[in-house]
C-alpha cells in the first residue's frame, strides 16, 4: 500500500469477514493474522467495531462484507480485494468498478471455484486479456497438502456425505474444478444437466405469445422478477431483472418499457398484507398498471423447492438475459452448521435468495396463457403440475 489511499478487503458477508480475516488466528504462530500483516508499529489507530485500521502514512484498510455494498459510504477505495468472490454478490463488482476506474485503482479476486458462475466467466475473460492477470493453482501446483491428506479427507467426506458430494468437494477445494457441483446446492446439478441438454441457450421473445412474471419483492433488500412465455408444452424463461432499494414505480416502469404483452403477474403471499402508504403491494401495483396480479397462498419453502425441481426440467432459459438469475439458481444452497459440521434443512439467505425465491413462486403459481396457437394446452390449468401430470 505504497500509494496512500483507502483499501478494502471484502468477503461475501460481513460476519464471514470478521471470522475469516479480522479475528482469524494463524494456527502455526498463534497470532492474529492482521497483526502479522499489519504490525502495531505502522498503525496510527485501530477500530475493532468496524474492522478498520488507519496507518501512519495516511492509508486506511477495512474488512467489509460485499452483501451490503450499496450502503458503503465514506472515502472511495483505490484498491479492493474480493475474497471468495464465487460466493459474493456479483453486483458488488459492478458497483465498485466505476469507483476504481475513476481513482485509477485496482481489484484482486481470490476464490475457490463454485461452479460455472460469475467467477468462472471473469476468470475466462481475464486469461485472454492483456489488462488482467489470471492464475489457477491446484494442490498439484502448490504441493502444500500431501496426497495422503487428500485421500484421508476423501474417505471421511464419503462417510459423512456420500461419494458424490465427497468427490465434488475434493475436486472443488483441492483441484479448483469449475465443473464440480456446489455442495449443498439445491439446483446446481439440474442447471448443469440443462446446459448439457441445450436448455440454457438463446431464447428469443415471441411477440405472438403473452408474457407472465413472477416476483420476489424486497424494500431495502433486492426485488427479483422472472419473465416467461408458454409456447406449446415448452416454458420459456426469456428475461430476468433485479434491483435493490427501488420503489414499486421503478419496477412498474421496467415492465412497461419492455416490449411484452402481459397476462399474469405472480406475487408472494405477503404482497396482499400490510399497508405501504396507500395500500397493499398488490393494490399499489394495480394502480401502477401491473395487472392482473395474483398473490400466492403461504406454503412451506421445502415444498416450493420440490416444485422448482419438478418445474425446471420443463423450461428453456435465455442464457444472456437471465445470466444473473441462472447464477443465483446455481448458487442457491443449504445453510451450513459449523457446530454440527452438517447442512441445515433450510436455505442460506444470501444474494442468490431473491432470484431463487421468485423462481419458487413461478414454479408454484405458474399458469399458461391461453393462445389460439397453443391448442395442445388445457385452457384451465391451475399450475404446472396440473398441466404436466398426464
Amino acid at each position: 500500500m505504497t500509494r496512500v489511499g483507502n483499501y478494502w478487503h471484502m468477503l461475501p458477508e460481513a460476519s464471514q469477514a470478521r471470522k475469516a480475516i479480522w479475528d482469524a488466528v494463524n494456527p502455526h504462530t498463534h497470532k492474529r493474522r492482521i497483526d502479522e500483516a499489519f504490525p502495531e508499529a505502522i498503525r496510527e489507530s485501530t477500530r475493532n467495531q468496524d474492522m478498520f485500521i488507519r496507518f501512519k502514512n495516511g492509508s486506511t484498510w477495512q474488512v467489509l462484507g460485499s452483501d451490503n455494498f450499496n450502503s458503503l459510504v465514506g472515502s472511495p477505495p483505490v484498491g479492493v480485494v474480493f475474497s471468495e468472490y464465487a460466493l459474493a454478490n456479483p453486483a458488488a463488482w459492478s458497483f465498485i468498478r466505476p469507483i476504481l476506474d475513476e481513482n485509477g485503482g485496482w481489484a484482486l479476486f481470490i476464490s475457490t471455484p463454485r461452479g460455472r458462475n460469475h467467477l468462472a466467466r471473469l476468470f475466462e475473460y481475464a486469461k485472454h486479456s492483456a489488462d488482467w492477470f489470471a492464475q489457477l493453482l491446484t494442490v498439484d501446483d502448490t504441493g502444500v497438502i500431501p496426497f495422503e491428506t487428500i485421500a484421508k479427507a476423501r474417505r471421511e467426506l464419503t462417510a459423512e456425505r456420500g461419494p458424490q458430494e465427497a468427490e465434488a468437494t475434493i475436486q472443488q477445494e483441492y483441484y479448483c474444478s469449475f465443473d464440480a457441483a456446489l455442495p449443498g446446492a439445491y439446483y446446481g446439478e439440474l442447471i448443469t444437466r440443462m446446459e448439457k441438454q441445450g436448455q440454457i441457450t438463446r431464447v428469443p421473445h415471441d411477440p405472438a405469445f403473452q408474457v407472465g412474471t413472477a416476483w420476489d419483492i424486497g424494500f431495502g433488500d433486492a426485488t427479483a422478477i422472472w419473465f416467461y412465455q408458454c409456447i406449446g408444452r415448452e416454458i420459456r424463461i426469456i428475461d430476468y431483472y433485479e434491483m435493490s432499494g427501488a420503489d414499486l414505480a421503478h419496477y412498474a416502469k421496467i415492465l412497461k418499457d419492455k416490449p411484452y404483452n402481459y397476462y399474469d403477474h405472480i406475487l408472494p403471499h405477503d404482497a396482499g398484507h400490510g399497508d405501504i402508504r396507500g395500500g397493499t403491494i398488490t393494490e399499489m401495483l394495480t394502480k401502477l398498471g401491473i395487472k392482473p396480479n395474483r398473490v400466492l397462498p403461504v406454503d412451506r419453502v421445502d415444498a416450493g423447492i420440490h416444485a422448482v425441481r419438478a418445474f425446471l426440467p420443463k423450461c428453456v432459459i435465455d442464457n444472456r438475459n437471465c445470466e444473473r438469475g441462472i447464477d443465483a439458481l446455481r448458487a442457491y444452497r443449504k445453510e451450513w452448521d459449523d457446530s454440527r459440521q452438517a447442512f441445515k434443512d433450510k436455505p442460506l439467505h444470501d444474494w442468490s435468495s431473491h432470484a431463487a425465491d421468485a423462481f419458487r413462486y413461478l414454479a408454484q403459481g405458474f399458469r399458461p396463457a391461453y393462445n389460439p396457437q397453443s391448442m395442445h394446452l388445457p385452457r384451465q390449468a391451475d399450475s404446472a403440475y396440473d398441466m404436466f401430470r398426464s
